[in-house]
């Protein structure tokens, strides 16, 4: 894909011209608050869960990484690439297949309902604020999907009192990689507001290599052009009552390999939600939270061969009610509607989907002791009530040692393209919808800079889908069962930090392995900062995993196995003052040559250099 100079241009020029007109104090650090694991803010120190936040200043430390990237350098998470950012990425959960992770932007539900992925591709990290990533079964807070567990993508906004602040970054690296975004928020006399924008362009690399497919390798480079709008508006007229309105636009030109000696192929993929949320407090101890979203994605592929194009829709209704009963114990009620209207031009014999569903939360703390319970009934058109629910404790042994225990149930609904088409696809509309059972215990430790953690479980999964013939079944069961470790030490101006992944995922029914999953990863990290100087270095293992291939000729599948690999990254960053800084990221520094999926190509070494200005 050709990459334009004047468009770069135009592009730095728009992002640092707002900086040289308005000039603000930095903006103070926002206190580390989460929602995903209660569907209520909780300080992250509060939760009961295993819930992981991944910070703006982490975000801002990836250089030019993609979401899937900053991803899978977080505990218990594995993910899928078909050859560069702009191509189609699975995320899992603690081994749960892709379609297991449920993914929201600002709490709307982005998962397509045509096929149950998600446009992994059309999300900018310049646009997150943070994300929060919620393991294990929660289909009781969240309803169909969240087998495996909750990823909530929350965009940048304005928060209460906070000045107005702009902020700007500019950034080249490896295969003609350039990225821009600007943006500002702010909040006063009851209004809040933020707006970003940001664009991105790279030549690519090669998405296929020789042991492809034949009639998809293509020895051509596949890059992609993207660009992405966020913003919110909000008004707090008194004290305890908001009203606020939220946008996220994002979209991406990307190629990908459809043959030998074939044109140019490409995807032109659209992600978009929008979400109005009414807060209000009622009295002082029952908040109202009113919300009506809508997720809409359109996808457009152009090849040699053919053209499809797929629009899918889908609008949420949820009415919340949160009941502070006293100060250590919360109940929250609620009620939803999920509207599912997909469309695509290659044929789905039904396009309409509803879910109704009504649910309870409840947290509370006695003491030492911390409890959270959770019920929720979705009924399904087609497929009438499913209940799920979920129970979690923990104790605080002392002030640093805390142990728990949590039980949690899960189902995933068939895709509309499991059920109804097209053809092509082995459609079969008798499907079940996929449950799961799952139930972990965990310990940590956190005093005095020093924290580690330990968490044990085992997820397991019924009525998995799988081709049977030339039809798609409910004809598997799986068992996913692992450990994940972590430690943490900060002293004075140094970080150490390090995880370790211990997965056993199995099919029950034919005893084999599951494919993409790796039994190991393990992951260390070191940081020094030397005044305003930052230096930093990973280490990333994963084991070896198990992929399909296909011959050639016969088409006929036979399993193959993908070797470990060992990633070593360097990072630094540097703060000429408060308002402007410059971080530099070198992935793969060893250029060691690996794949997650069979017959598709990684980056290989690659730098970023990105200036940040912030006003």
């Amino acid at each position: 894909m050709p990459l334009h100079p004047l468009r770069r241009a135009i592009a730095v020029a728009f992002c640092l011209s707002p900086l040289s007109v308005f000039a603000q104090n930095a903006v103070p650090q926002l206190d580390n608050i989460v929602v995903t694991a209660s569907r209520t803010p909780q300080e992250l120190d509060d939760v009961t869960g295993d819930i992981t936040v991944v910070s703006r200043e982490e975000l801002q430390r990836a250089g030019g990484d993609s979401v899937a990237q900053i991803l899978s350098r977080q505990p218990g998470v594995q993910i899928t690439n078909t050859g560069g950012p702009q191509t189609t990425t699975g995320v899992m959960l603690r081994g749960a297949e892709t379609r297991h992770t449920l993914v929201l932007v600002d709490g709307v539900r982005i998962n397509s309902s045509f096929n149950s992925g998600v446009n992994w591709n059309a999300i900018d990290p310049a646009a997150i604020e943070r994300i929060e990533i919620l393991r294990g079964a929660a289909s009781s807070l969240y309803g169909s999907d969240a087998i495996g567990g909750v990823i909530n993508i929350i965009t940048r906004k304005g928060e209460q009192d906070r000045p107005f602040s702009v902020w700007g970054n500019v950034g080249f690296g490896t295969h003609e990689t350039f990225k821009s975004s600007t943006g500002f928020s702010g909040a006063a006399a009851g209004w809040d507001y933020s707006f970003s924008a940001s664009m991105a362009d790279s030549g690519g690399f090669n998405a296929t290599n020789r042991n492809s497919d034949a009639f998809i390798y293509n020895d051509d480079k596949d890059g992609y052009s993207q660009h992405t709008l966020a913003g919110s508006l909000g008004y707090r007229w008194a004290e305890g009552q908001h009203l606020g309105l939220s946008f996220y636009n994002g979209y991406i030109d990307g190629d990908y390999d459809s043959g030998p000696g074939t044109a140019p192929t490409h995807t032109l993929t659209r992600q978009q939600t929008y979400s109005l949320t009414s807060t209000n407090a009622i009295t002082a101890k029952w908040q109202s939270v009113l919300r009506l979203g809508l997720s809409k994605e359109t996808s457009e592929s152009r090849s040699a061969f053919w053209d499809s194009i797929s629009t899918r829709l889908q609008r949420s209704y949820s009415w919340q009610n949160n009941f502070q009963i006293t100060d250590n114990h919360k109940v929250s009620a609620y009620v939803e509607r999920l509207e599912e209207r997909p469309a695509d031009s290659i044929g789905v014999d039904v396009n309409k989907r509803d879910t109704n569903s009504v649910g309870a939360v409840y947290s509370g703390r006695f003491g030492r002791h911390s409890l959270q319970a959770s019920v929720r009934n979705d009924n399904v058109s087609g497929y009438g009530n499913e209940v799920t629910g979920g129970l979690g404790y923990d104790l605080a042994i002392t002030d640093a040692w805390t142990v728990g225990v949590a039980g949690n149930t899960g189902f995933k609904t068939p895709s509309m393209r499991d059920l109804y088409g097209p053809k092509v696809f082995n459609p079969n509309p008798d499907l079940k919808p996929e449950k799961s059972r799952n139930i972990e215990v965990h310990a940590q430790y956190q005093q005095d800079g020093l924290s580690f953690g330990a968490t044990l479980y085992q997820n397991k999964i019924r009525d998995l889908i799988a081709p049977d013939g030339r039809r798609l079944e409910n004809i598997e069961r799986a068992t996913l069962r692992g450990a994940t470790l972590t430690a943490a030490y900060e002293w004075d101006n140094t970080t150490l930090r390090a995880t370790a992944d211990f997965l056993h995922s199995r099919n029950d029914e034919t005893r084999e392995r599951l494919t993409l999953r790796a039994r190991q990863q393990y992951q260390i990290a070191a940081e020094h900062r030397i005044d305003a100087l930052r230096l930093g270095a990973e280490y990333q293992f994963t084991g070896n995993r198990e992929d399909t291939a296909y011959d050639p000729v016969t088409f006929a599948p036979s399993r193959t196995r993908l070797g470990g690999y060992s990633l070593v990254n360097l990072t630094a960053g540097y703060d000429f003052s408060s308002n402007v800084g410059v971080q530099v990221r070198w992935n793969n520094v060893l250029d060691k040559d690996y794949t997650t999926a069979y017959g598709y190509e990684t980056p290989g070494s690659n730098v970023f250099v990105n200036l940040s200005i912030r006003m």
